[in-house]
């Protein structure tokens, strides 16, 4: 039993060493709870148990946990340097993603890292499998099955302890993996999850019927404006970010903007990923704190759990509603949740072909096409548009930068390939190079094409006898950790803009908004326009959300 005590008694202390090279920095265990250290021991003997029972050989089993622990500690490095947030249970889900669509993961963890490890692995299988002798043969099978079941109810009694015991999570993953220690943590989120939405702080008008508001009764179908609402790939406008950028790169922006019913900052609740977040947000009009801990991942609740929401609300009005994604409608379960919400028609990358592409993903010009379509085959009823971009999706550094690109950037980044103005660094102002902005040069070139599909749209729509409205807003800022080395971080907030065929009066004064709200807002202005009540400029008024559970009671 001796080479099993070992095996046993350092894994675990290697388990809490691992944790030293974790940023956010965790405390060292005698600072944690008492409960977070139970939970942390209780685990281990668990993971050594399962392991053991698996590969029969004790070094081996402590050995392939650990190995599983580098792996996680890896990717929770990489999300946490191009995301800013630690790794989730919630995680756990996308190593099968990163399986299933390999370009949107690997490349950011790493292909020649991924490839090594994956060799080191196999060797590493190899070589104990030869090495270390198979342990039931050395003390017999009562034995060993006796010492199994004696670790298996010792880490349940210590994990049931723990558990108990265990304080409450912030939900907020910085503070608590620093507080509990990545053990601990992950078991803490996971507890969660058994949880109900509550579906009474769903916006009030996601939860009444359309016939409870105003005069009484829904606006007629045919005073009812065609809608089309873009959740553009990483879009936001650099301009408020870095001097770098040209002033003139987003010209139709700049139009509809001026022009707009309501336009500025938006507050979303993703920073470079997890679009997903946005998306749910601006459907269902809830915050994080109303989804808990939903709001990590809010599709996996959703497909069991539809909540009231924008596309529900405009189909009872009449509308026909189609997303649009070009991309497998599977991903994100997209294929279950939207549907469930209330879209009629999906068309996804099997509505496509790889000459529509642009860099790496369907360019957002095949989609502006899409919608024309819709729109010219759709007369009797209005329709509801949904179209959720890939063209900007990263890895930018995969693309390389034509010449023309560079031309977006500040004149003497263009000029020189040196940019002087408006980039900081951690030892002051400097100049970035070329090779240093590659992604800024590819991000822009995307970007310019969202800006010329703003601009289709918002033609196609003023062409049509019902008239429209156009809903823009970015998922999130995108990823490029080389050029916020050089020019700092954006503030992680997007741009939005709501527009109508019919204008509006006077000068658009920026309104900041949180994307949960944005939805509540473009079906206040469906309303509006089916009214044919003058255009309004947008308040921060929040008298359409629901009282809170504390006010209710």
């Amino acid at each position: 039993m001796t080479p099993l005590l070992l095996a046993f008694t350092l894994g675990g202390a290697c388990s809490f060493l691992l944790e030293v090279p974790i940023r956010p920095r965790v405390r060292p265990p005698w600072r944690r709870p008492k409960a977070a250290m139970l939970v942390h021991l209780g685990s281990w003997c668990l993971l050594y148990a399962g392991f053991l029972l698996l590969v029969q050989r004790p070094w081996f089993a402590s050995v392939f946990i650990l190995c599983l622990q580098l792996v996680l500690l890896q990717s929770h490095h990489v999300k946490w340097c191009s995301l800013k947030e630690p790794f989730l249970v919630q995680d756990f889900e996308y190593f099968l993603d990163a399986i299933r669509h390999p370009r949107l993961y690997l490349p950011f963890f790493g292909i020649w890292l991924a490839s090594a490890a994956s060799l080191a692995g196999a060797a590493t299988i190899t070589a104990f499998v030869w090495w270390e002798p198979w342990w039931p043969g050395r003390v017999g099978m009562l034995p060993a099955l006796a010492t199994l079941a004696a670790l298996l109810v010792f880490g349940i009694m210590l994990l049931q302890a723990g558990l108990a015991r265990l304080p409450a999570v912030s939900l907020q993953p910085t503070e608590d993996l620093t507080a509990l220690g990545l053990y601990a943590y992950l078991w803490s989120y996971a507890r969660q999850t058994q949880r109900p939405l509550d579906e009474r702080l769903s916006p009030a008008s996601f939860r009444q019927p359309p016939t409870a508001r105003g005069s009484g009764h829904p606006p007629a179908a045919d005073a009812l404006p065609h809608v089309v609402a873009v959740q553009s790939e990483s879009f936001f406008d650099p301009r408020r970010w870095s001097s770098v950028v040209r002033p003139d790169v987003l010209p139709h922006w700049d139009r509809l903007k001026a022009a707009s019913l309501s336009h500025g900052p938006l507050t979303v609740p993703a920073w470079g990923a997890n679009t997903v977040r946005t998306e749910a947000a601006f459907l269902s009009g809830l915050t994080p704190e109303a989804l808990g801990i939903y709001r990590f991942n809010p599709y996996r609740q959703f497909a069991r759990q539809p909540p009231p929401n924008l596309l529900r609300a405009v189909k009872q009005l009449g509308y026909h509603c189609v997303a649009i994604h070009p991309y497998p409608a599977s991903f994100y379960l997209r294929d279950r949740v939207l549907p469930a919400l209330g879209i009629d028609e999906f068309l996804d990358i099997r509505d496509f072909d790889a000459t529509q592409k642009d860099g790496q993903y369907i360019g957002d010009a095949a989609l502006t096409q899409r919608v024309a379509q819709l729109l010219e085959s759709q007369h009797s009823r209005p329709l509801f548009i949904l179209v959720i971009t890939m063209e900007n999706h990263g890895p930018l550094h995969l693309e390389s930068p034509q010449d023309i690109d560079w031309q977006r950037l500040a004149t003497e980044v263009a000029a020189t390939g040196v940019a002087t103005t408006g980039v900081a660094t951690a030892e002051g102002h400097t100049g970035a190079r070329r090779s240093e902005l590659h992604e800024l040069a590819v991000y822009l070139r995307h970007l310019c094409n969202a800006d010329h599909m703003l601009g289709a749209l918002s033609q196609y729509l003023t062409q049509q006898p019902r008239g429209g409205l156009l809903c823009w807003y970015g998922d999130h800022v995108p990823i490029m950790d080389k050029v916020y080395g050089q020019l700092g971080d954006p503030a992680g907030t997007t741009d939005y803009l709501i527009w109508s065929t019919r204008g509006a009066e006077g000068a658009s004064d920026p309104q900041p908004r949180d994307v949960s709200r944005l939805g509540v807002e473009l079906l206040e202005r469906i309303f509006a326009y089916a009214q044919d009540t003058p255009p309004r400029r947008a308040t921060n008024s929040r008298q359409d959300i629901s009282p809170s559970p504390r006010k209710e009671a």
